[in-house]
């Protein structure tokens, strides 16, 4: 699978989403560089065919099939859009995610779920207090417990702190399985990293930008 994104943005004069453009690809991790609270919720829709971009086009496998986009790409962890609430409790994000996978998603099967994710220690705590890089496996994992799910688009995970190179690892992890994966992440993260991504890969603010006119909530994660 390929998912290409082809001069897209989003808002008046690219206010909430510059000119840029990626690709992400099955075995294969990629970062692209997006600066700003809204804007990698933005390019985050936008690369798993939940959001039109203003100008530009996205393509799955060469096929302009946002359809298909959404059934194949997860969306992982979008800043005010999927992120799950912060007080809910591990062991209630499991639950839900094993029901939207049509999984069992009783007490029974989501303590077993738990175990075999590797969390069974965090059931108890919520979400937002859980370290970064267990968050990070924790939803990407659920993620792809859906079987239609071929790419994953992995959304500011440098906001929770931590060290950025152990959710580029995980991205890694990801690929070395097969999967496509697009981590988004700011301009801090991928200097840490020691990755230069090419110049149409990076979407950082300018000063004649204005605010962002779009709002994240378009489309449905």
């Amino acid at each position: 699978m390929i998912v290409t994104l082809t001069e897209v943005s989003k808002g008046r004069h690219g206010s909430a989403l510059p000119v840029m453009s990626a690709a992400f690809r099955s075995n294969s991790a990629t970062l692209a560089v997006v600066e700003t609270a809204q804007r990698p919720s933005v390019l985050g829709l936008i690369a798993s065919g939940r959001m039109r971009p203003d100008t530009g086009g996205v393509t799955i496998d060469h096929s302009t099939d946002a359809p298909e986009l959404r059934r194949r790409v997860a969306l992982i962890d979008a800043p005010e859009v999927n992120d799950p609430s912060a007080e809910i409790t591990v062991f209630a994000v499991v639950a839900e995610e094993l029901m939207f996978a049509g999984l069992p998603a009783g007490p029974r099967a989501t303590v077993r779920a738990l175990h075999e994710l590797g969390v069974t220690e965090w059931r108890s705590w919520t979400i937002g207090t859980v370290p970064p890089i267990v968050r990070i496996r924790l939803l990407t994992e659920l993620a792809v417990l859906r079987d239609d799910v071929e790419g994953l688009v992995i959304t500011a995970p440098d906001r929770h702190g931590g060290d950025p190179a152990h959710w580029w690892q995980r991205s890694q992890e990801l690929a070395a399985r097969g999967y496509a994966v697009l981590a988004i992440a700011g301009v801090a993260s991928a200097t840490a990293l020691g990755i230069a991504p090419e110049p149409d890969q990076v979407a950082t603010p300018d000063a004649e930008s204005g605010d962002d006119d779009a709002t994240p909530q378009e489309g449905t994660p």
